[in-house]
């Protein structure tokens, strides 16, 4: 029986990949997991499903998971992201392994979005067990390195540290109902939104000046001393401590000009606790780097650790790309005895080679347009 229209279509935000497409996936893939290895992560693999109990324990309206349910009842997630279900599995089946604990993987994930692909493919690393501003610089210089490998295209890196914005709102004292309605405007960068939200809570100068001036708040170093001068909260001023020596390691690994430092961030994830960041790349209009430190995590699965890490949206960058050819055959074998066109085959792909047979008998002038048909090069008749 015909399929229905629907059977030939994919649900919204999934999608097929191409021969060309996969070839540039699977290199840029291969190149990021070998920098990974380089710098001492190991990969692992977790699985697609989760419990739901695992990626969100407290149940809510209008989050961004994919759900279903197994026979008993329970609810199952498909992983919208890597670094909640590693830290599962470190807290389970590698507890007591030495801190710092490194370690990288490459897989999909799936989130209902509007914005772009609901599902994708990410390349990411989890370094756990350190709480030195070194390691954040390490995972920031690392992702640099990486977008390098991957793209070789124009990018840029915010930086950003949690811990100013919670020390501005503490100082300022606004009203939590306030704060939550910024603090989602300033997450999308919403900047009109923003505008009109403190224009009509009515804050006295002082207050809506600074809420005004933080969402435009980037550049380098100097721009911390603004900040100082609006507060001198001990939890700003740690912050701030923080994020000048993240910056400052960044300069010896000799990628501070990749980075700019930005105090709107504020990843979407509700884990993260430090120095966060963000990686935008010509033609994507969301970020394709995400990261930061998220030291309560480890926390709530009994294995108290602090961790940082990133994601790196590789099905975003690689859409930015020119595709080139998958790896196509380089010998055509044909005759008119197919077990001797079977024997040539496996003959000439024992040494490596990439061979494609012909399945029918063929004369000489039907492998040759064939073989030009599917940039094949050489042509080899069975004798």
């Amino acid at each position: 029986m015909p399929r229905s229209s629907l059977g030939l279509r994919i649900p919204e935000g999934m999608h097929d990949i191409l021969p060309d497409e996969l070839a540039l996936q699977e290199r840029a893939e291969a190149s990021a997991l070998d920098l990974f290895k380089a710098w001492a992560y190991q990969k692992v693999v977790t699985p697609t499903l989760e419990y739901g109990a695992c990626i969100q324990p407290v149940e809510e309206e209008g989050d961004s998971f994919f759900k279903l349910f197994d026979r008993q009842g329970h609810v199952l997630v498909l992983r919208p992201e890597l670094t909640t279900p590693i830290a599962r599995m470190v807290s389970t089946r590698m507890r007591g392994t030495a801190f710092p604990l490194r370690l990288c993987y490459a897989a999909d994930v799936f989130r209902y979005s509007k914005s772009h692909k609901q599902e994708f493919r990410q390349v990411g690393v989890e370094l756990i067990g350190s709480a030195s501003p070194a390691a954040d610089a390490e995972v920031v210089a690392l992702a640099i390195e990486a977008l390098r490998k991957i793209g070789g295209m124009g990018f840029q890196i915010n930086l950003g540290h949690m811990g100013i914005f919670k020390g501005i709102m503490a100082e300022l004292g606004v009203p939590q109902e306030f704060k939550f309605s910024y603090q989602e405007k300033l997450a999308r960068k919403d900047f009109v939104g923003i505008e009109r939200l403190v224009k009509d809570y009515g804050f006295e100068f002082r207050v809506e000046e600074i809420l005004l001036k933080l969402p435009h708040l980037h550049g380098k170093e100097d721009m911390l001393d603004q900040v100082l001068e609006w507060s001198q909260q001990p939890s700003l001023l740690e912050a701030v401590d923080a994020l000048r020596q993240v910056y400052q390691y960044l300069k010896d690994f000799g990628v501070q000009d990749y980075v700019s430092l930005d105090l709107g961030i504020l990843r979407g994830f509700s884990y993260y606790t430090g120095a966060v960041f963000e990686g935008y790349v010509p033609g994507v209009g969301f970020p394709v780097v995400e990261g930061g430190r998220y030291d309560s995590l480890y926390g709530e699965f009994g294995e108290d650790a602090p961790a940082t890490g990133f994601a790196i949206n590789l099905k975003a960058i690689i859409e930015q790309m020119t595709c080139s050819n998958a790896e196509i055959p380089e010998v055509l074998v044909y005759g008119s005895d197919v077990s001797k066109v079977i024997a040539e085959a496996r003959k000439l792909r024992q040494p490596g080679k990439r061979v494609e047979m012909c399945l029918e008998s063929f004369t000489q002038e039907q492998a040759v347009e064939s073989a030009n048909r599917k940039g094949i090069k050489e042509v080899v008749c069975a004798r």
